[in-house]
């Protein structure tokens, strides 16, 4: 079998010798985008747009005189898969939302990181102009569609995290487009923009990258609850639109997609390292700083060294270069914090009366401290595409 790959990616003989079929999996998928999805915007809505059509297919279902590629994705998104379990995904939300506040830090100080260590993956970003602008604005969007997914119900058809799924696959949809009118885009070098196999990625970015983070820190899940997540963003990938062939099942998936993207990729760019400061400085340092007590030239500085550490022990001093990461003399410190984090989950459980309430609690507090971030950050907004919307009127 013939693979060809992107004369931009690296190690690509190394993947298949690796990885077999699935390296050529990852390689040809390289050149697939996500039809279903991308061929919505081809139709003539009217005066209505895609947007608006997608929404209300989603609040009302779709209308049998809808446009056929409308029809054609909703077909796929009504007919759920048989292996779904929705007890199981609630009770991943439940597992996730008493961690709610460690999965924040580990998403921005390991999962993304690991995304920006692959300068083709970030072009999409870096071309739209959102890579460095606002970091502290598309956390919360990402936070937004979070709390969407994990809530009891969330990813039901009609659930709010379906319907943010969704929105998700769409806004991946318009960017697409957005660079093939641009024209700048070099296909031969990178493959199609946000192709399947970084679609994957991002389902291990919020599944086992998140999840190895959060251990490392001291979070402690049992198997059943490990199986009960990877479950949820099995499902979360399948809406989305990651093909089957890729969508991850299990953590063993997840490790082999962690393993081809960093193999093949070519390496950080200028802007990745950028989007790294810009996130670091403007929004996790930050929100670290809010919760030390203190003069803030003080708490500021202790979060920045802290941030810094905490990065570095979570995706190593390597790609910390790579990535422009300051060294930071509290790593060691940081390092010792894992093993005191069961104990204290321990006492929360306790104090709380026990795992049930703890976890109602832990959904308050969640959708508490979202609002917080939104009223600090002046987001007004839920996803981008509601900033286009208000701007296009499409």
């Amino acid at each position: 079998m013939n693979t060809r790959a992107p004369s931009g990616l690296v190690r690509t003989d190394e993947a298949v010798s690796m990885h077999g079929q699935a390296g050529r999996e990852w390689l040809d998928a390289m050149w697939r985008a996500d039809p279903l999805a991308d061929r919505v915007l081809d139709e003539d809505f009217g005066s209505s747009s895609s947007t608006a059509a997608v929404s209300a297919a989603l609040t009302n279902g779709i209308d049998p005189d809808a446009p056929a590629a409308l029809r054609k994705l909703f077909a796929f998104l009504d007919s759920e898969p048989d292996w779904v379990d929705h007890d199981r995904l609630d009770r991943a939300a439940d597992a996730l939302v008493r961690y709610s506040a460690v999965m924040g830090i580990v998403l921005g100080a390991a999962s993304l990181l690991r995304g920006a260590e692959n300068s083709i993956a970030g072009k999409p970003l870096a071309i739209t102009g959102r890579y460095v602008s606002q970091p502290a604005i598309r956390s919360i969007e990402v936070g937004n569609w979070l709390q969407k997914v994990i809530s009891p119900g969330g990813m039901a058809r009609h659930g709010d995290g379906f319907a943010y799924t969704v929105r998700v696959r769409m806004i991946h949809a318009h960017v697409r487009r957005g660079i093939r009118h641009l024209g700048t885009w070099d296909d031969e070098a990178w493959g199609v923009p946000i192709p399947q196999p970084y679609m994957a990625f991002t389902i291990a970015e919020f599944g086992h990258i998140a999840l190895d983070a959060m251990h490392r820190v001291g979070v402690r899940f049992t198997d059943t609850e490990l199986g009960d997540i990877y479950h949820l963003w099995r499902y979360v990938g399948h809406v989305v639109g990651v093909d089957h062939e890729l969508n991850p099942i299990d953590e063993s998936d997840h490790i082999r997609i962690e393993q081809l993207y960093r193999l093949t990729s070519p390496g950080p760019s200028q802007d990745d390292r950028d989007f790294v400061a810009a996130l670091t400085d403007d929004y996790l340092v930050p929100e670290l700083a809010n919760l030390l007590p203190g003069p803030h030239g003080v708490t500021h500085a202790v979060a920045s060294a802290t941030m810094s550490a905490l990065q570095r022990v979570l995706i190593g001093d390597e790609a910390s270069d790579d990535l422009h990461i300051p060294a930071s003399s509290l790593k060691h410190v940081v390092s010792l914090v894992g093993p005191l984090l069961p104990l204290v989950n321990r006492a929360r459980t306790l104090r709380a009366g026990g795992p049930s309430e703890l976890t109602r609690r832990s959904y308050l507090v969640r959708d508490a401290e979202m609002q917080r971030m939104r009223a600090g950050y002046r987001v007004t907004h839920e996803l981008v595409d509601d900033v286009h919307r208000t701007h296009t009127g499409s």
